[in-house]
């Protein structure tokens, strides 16, 4: 009997001491606006120390899904490490809806800038609902691990690091250097500060050579030294903070910004963007290799993806006789209110400024409710004209009610994308989802690039996961964005965020 019990204790010993082992480190790393397809569009130029050894070493989900829209930065960001949508934490846009007016997502007038006199560093992770990997390894450590977020765009370092971060770092473009909040702290860290003074050192010698109208914050935003000071920031994080190096698991949430900022200006397809991709791989093969040293190859645990995609630039496919258009956000608010006004007789003498919708953000028309009654108007009769006027658009494919989301004749594929995406009180009022090739643009079409949709460009992330326990494979199955975040708790035995809905990835956990 004894010998038995005893068999039983060592074994519940083992079990535990299984649960309790963690790497050292865990860095997550988000890409923003790379498609899946530049892991191979470039894979022959890449060198064998970034992305090829992520997929060389590591573990590719091949066919990693946003599931929901809209699929843009703040949203991307937060659902990787919530395992959540915006139905449920709240991030419903880079700016939404907030208690009735319109909000950027991190947006928080109580705390101040630190690092800075400007007011780019009143931010903070309030306005999300949800936990992250950071806040549930903080307390599944008793709060001793550290979490620390560093990007280039604040959003990018906020919500990815969490509610109860010890540090997010993101750049100021006007000071030109990295700051963070008083919700973090009241003064910046040493380490932080002696690498501001080297950066601006070199953001001093940026200029040389170049033309006199150039400035120097397009220098760090389109070329490659905006990822290096992103790299040289965490790298200073982790040295600074001794990440990796204490008893208990710590985690560095690291997002490269610029890929984005130049998809946007110069497209999918531009030698510019082409060279930062092969620029970021030099300095991811760089940013391992620091890791290896610093806390030891196969100690640390490091995942990477994406917050969205982007499509194909419209003029691009034009040229290729592939179907594409735009469609002009702010003319079609000027129209629909124009529209709408004409439709239920509106006196001409109501002031312009008098807006039935006020809105259209990512797709979504929001109504102004204050106008419609002030007007005396129906409201589902407005929410009913308004889907008709756009149902006739040539750039639309489907619009419906978000309120009335499963009465949509719409595939079930666009409604739990739609479902998922809507918060009621925070995103917009009708949906409209656009043709294929079809997405939001400014005033007019440039060779630029934009993202927010349903389809397969826009939603078709990488998700790769490198080093500790994790076996070198791949999988076709569909995944999607907010698996990530189950997966990397399930290696480390810690409970999922609190508004998670994803599921671990087996073939990773197993």
């Amino acid at each position: 009997m004894k010998k038995t019990l005893l068999t039983i204790s060592m074994l519940l010993m083992a079990v535990m001491a299984m649960a309790q082992e963690r790497p050292r480190l865990v860095v997550g790393i988000v890409v923003d606006q790379m498609r899946w397809d530049y892991l191979y569009r470039f894979y022959d130029e890449y060198t064998s120390g970034g992305f090829r050894r992520l997929l060389s070493d590591g573990f590719s989900c091949e066919n990693c899904q946003i599931n929901y829209i809209p699929s843009v930065t703040a949203i991307g960001h937060t659902s990787v490490f919530t395992g959540s949508v915006p139905a449920i934490h709240g991030i419903a846009g880079n700016d939404f809806l907030l208690n009735g007016k319109m909000t950027y997502c991190c947006s928080d007038t109580t705390v101040q800038s630190v690092g800075s006199t400007t007011k780019a560093g009143q931010m903070s992770p309030r306005n999300m609902l949800a936990t992250t990997i950071g806040d549930e390894l903080k307390t599944a450590t008793d709060w001793q691990a550290k979490v620390v977020g560093v990007s280039f765009k604040d959003r990018a370092a906020i919500l990815p690091a969490g509610h109860s971060a010890d540090a997010a770092y993101w750049f100021d473009k006007t000071a030109l250097c990295f700051i963070s909040s008083t919700y973090y702290m009241t003064e910046l860290p040493k380490w932080a500060v002696q690498y501001n003074a080297n950066l601006a050192r070199e953001i001093k010698n940026l200029k040389r050579g170049t033309k006199d109208d150039t400035s120097t914050i397009d220098l760090i935003q389109y070329e490659p030294f905006g990822n290096e000071m992103t790299v040289g920031m965490a790298k200073a994080a982790v040295k600074g903070e001794r990440l990796g190096q204490g008893k208990v698991t710590d985690m560095l949430t690291l997002s490269f910004s610029c890929p984005d900022i130049t998809g946007h200006r110069y497209g999918t397809h531009h030698e510019k963007t082409h060279a930062q991709y092969i620029a970021l791989d030099k300095q991811l093969a760089d940013f391992f290799s620091f890791l290896d040293g610093q806390v030891g190859r196969g100690k640390y645990l490091v995942f990477l993806t994406a917050d969205h995609g982007a499509a194909n630039g419209i003029l691009q496919n034009q040229d290729h006789k592939i179907p594409s258009g735009g469609f002009f956000v702010g003319k079609e608010l000027r129209d629909i209110n124009k529209y709408l006004k004409s439709h239920f007789r509106v006196n001409s003498a109501v002031s312009d400024e008098l807006r039935i919708v006020d809105h259209i953000m990512n797709c979504m028309p929001v109504l102004n409710r204050r106008n419609i009654e002030a007007l005396n108007l129906d409201e589902q009769k407005v929410k009913e004209a308004i889907i008709a006027y756009f149902r006739q658009h040539p750039a639309v494919q489907h619009c419906f009610d978000l309120s009335a989301i499963n009465d949509a004749s719409v595939p079930a594929l666009i409604r739990e994308k739609a479902v998922n995406g809507y918060n009621p009180a925070r995103s917009g009022d009708i949906q409209i989802v656009l043709k294929p090739g079809y997405y939001g643009v400014g005033p007019k079409i440039d060779a630029g690039t934009t993202h927010g949709n349903w389809n397969p460009y826009d939603c078709h992330i990488p998700f790769v996961v490198m080093g500790w326990k994790v076996e070198h494979g791949s999988t076709a199955a569909e995944v999607h964005i907010t698996d990530i975040a189950p997966t990397i708790c399930a290696l480390l035995h810690i409970q999922m965020p609190s508004g998670c809905i994803g599921q671990p990835v087996v073939q990773i956990t197993k």
